[in-house]
């Protein structure tokens, strides 16, 4: 396929989500175009706004914490994976509010909880297993364990 004839094509797959640098070249090179004629169709696609990482990364980052729950470090890390630049990856997690984050832990904190109580007597394992699950949600340590000692005091 010529550059001509995939720019239409990738102009469509960059309008229905928001998309990558990266994204986008490996679906030039799917479609066959690779090099030079692949850069300068990913720089007509920024010029024209097709692609724009920051609000990538905003848009990635809010959505992973409002939809899915992730953490700061899970989505950290989801975007390091996509090759995001630290300014847009620092611009995209500024769209993760303080007081929702917290809420959300607290939330999440709960109902693992609730799932968990009834079949785990031992207060140390019960807040272990809590911890873990925070964990690999992406929750920092530290705050997941300040978190976890203000909810068991509570109780």
């Amino acid at each position: 396929m010529t550059p001509k004839q995939a720019l239409p094509k990738l102009m469509k797959y960059c309008a229905y989500q928001e998309r990558t640098h990266q994204e986008a070249r490996e679906k030039l090179h799917e479609l066959g175009v690779y090099g030079d004629d692949a850069e300068v169709l990913i720089v007509q696609l920024i010029e024209e706004n097709f692609l724009n990482e920051e609000r990538y990364a905003k848009a990635f980052a809010g959505g992973k914490f409002r939809v899915m729950h992730w953490g700061r470090q899970k989505i950290l890390y989801a975007l390091k994976q996509k090759k995001i630049s630290d300014y847009c990856i620092k611009k995209g997690m500024a769209e993760i509010e303080e007081a929702d984050y917290l809420a959300t832990l607290q939330k999440l904190l709960q109902k693992k909880y609730t799932a968990l109580a009834s079949q785990e007597p031992n207060q140390a394992v019960l807040k272990q297993k809590i911890a873990l699950y925070l964990t690999s949600k992406g929750f920092e340590s530290e705050l997941i364990w300040r978190e976890l000692q203000n909810f068991f005091n509570a109780i």
